[in-house]
């Protein structure tokens, strides 16, 4: 894009999530860089109103509740060159369209990684001192553990078993060394040396399944990868092992865990379900080993501006000609989130 004049850019997500992306501060940084305007924002493509505005813009700044983007948007803004993502994974937002005409495509999904790992390591944390647990029978007994009620708790050596070296399993993965965990990793694309390097052990999924006290998951759900753990596969988790799963449900059997949790055999903490939400009937509200969240590891409140700062600096560097540090190549789709 010419350095002559400002981009033209449009908001294109659900209202309520730009001004804690981009707050005043951050928003006047970036109207510094874009010719854009903070009062309009697309939440339907094909509404009339937006098509002036369209039809100008050469970069779309998009964020979750974005419709969307493929051969009907580029009909409607045939100058876009640009979409910068304010939030995670493009996968369900850029149709083939866009890749095909060579639109450029950058996400925040870097800045969305890190609370999603700090939220991981809190869990892995509480679940080795059995936290979960000691909270329920606490709620039933208003008295103290005994030591035989401890005995098989704590985090002196915990094997951790991390499934996926994605941008959330290697940040994870950082903030594990300074604990005495023992930390396994499953990725097939990780070398055994390169794990070592991450600061774990590569072992095939299975051996991590059998070996690991708590196992982590942080895999993209991709066709490889829809209920990678299946009944066979839950069942050689460790009695008393936990799951945490903070990527996408459909990464396990819904009903293969469902019965696992039921018996008591695991215990799980669930920010991601298959179905999400759960119907309201589901067993699992009401399990004392079952910690279930409303997807929430993910940015939330003022973890919002991280992702809105990553905007901006694409933005200057699109306005300086330099490459995009966050860009999405179609090719990584097919095993990236």
């Amino acid at each position: 894009m010419p350095n002559a004049r400002l981009p033209r850019a449009v908001f294109a997500m659900d209202t309520v999530h730009l001004p804690l992306l981009f707050p005043a501060p951050l928003m006047a940084r970036l109207r510094e860089l874009a010719d854009v305007d903070a009062t309009l924002v697309v939440r339907d493509v094909t509404d009339p109103a937006f098509a002036p505005a369209l039809a100008r813009a050469e970069v779309l700044i998009t964020g979750w509740g974005c419709p969307h983007l493929d051969a009907d948007i580029l009909a409607l803004a045939p100058r876009l060159r640009t979409v910068l993502h304010a939030a995670g994974s493009v996968r369900s937002l850029i149709g083939e369209a866009l890749w095909r005409e060579g639109i450029t495509v950058s996400s925040a999904v870097t800045g969305n990684a890190l609370p999603v790992a700090e939220y991981a390591l809190a869990m892995i944390l509480l679940a080795g001192k059995d936290a979960f647990g000691h909270r329920e029978r606490f709620r039933r007994t208003h008295g103290h553990p005994s030591p035989a009620e401890t005995a098989g708790i704590g985090n002196l050596g915990r094997r951790v078993g991390v499934v996926g070296a994605s941008r959330v399993g290697r940040r994870l993965l950082e903030l594990l060394r300074p604990f005495d965990f023992t930390v396994l990793l499953h990725d097939p694309y990780v070398t055994p040396a390169e794990a070592r390097a991450l600061g774990a052990e590569a072992l095939p999924l299975d051996d991590l399944l059998r070996r690991s006290d708590i196992v982590s998951l942080h895999a993209p759900h991709i066709p490889e990868t829809h209920h990678l753990l299946d009944r066979d596969r839950l069942s050689l988790i460790r009695d008393g092992g936990v799951l945490i799963n903070t990527s996408r449900g459909a990464l396990v059997d819904h009903d293969a865990l469902t019965d696992e949790l039921l018996s008591g055999r695991l215990s799980a903490v669930l920010d991601v379900t298959e179905p999400e939400p759960l119907p309201a009937g589901s067993p699992l509200y009401g399990l004392p080993n079952v910690f279930l969240t409303p997807h929430i590891a993910g940015s939330l409140g003022n973890e919002l501006e991280r992702l809105g700062r990553i905007v901006v600096e694409e933005l200057e560097r699109l306005v300086a000609g330099l490459p995009l540090a966050h860009q999405v190549r179609h090719a990584d789709l097919a095993r990236v989130a």
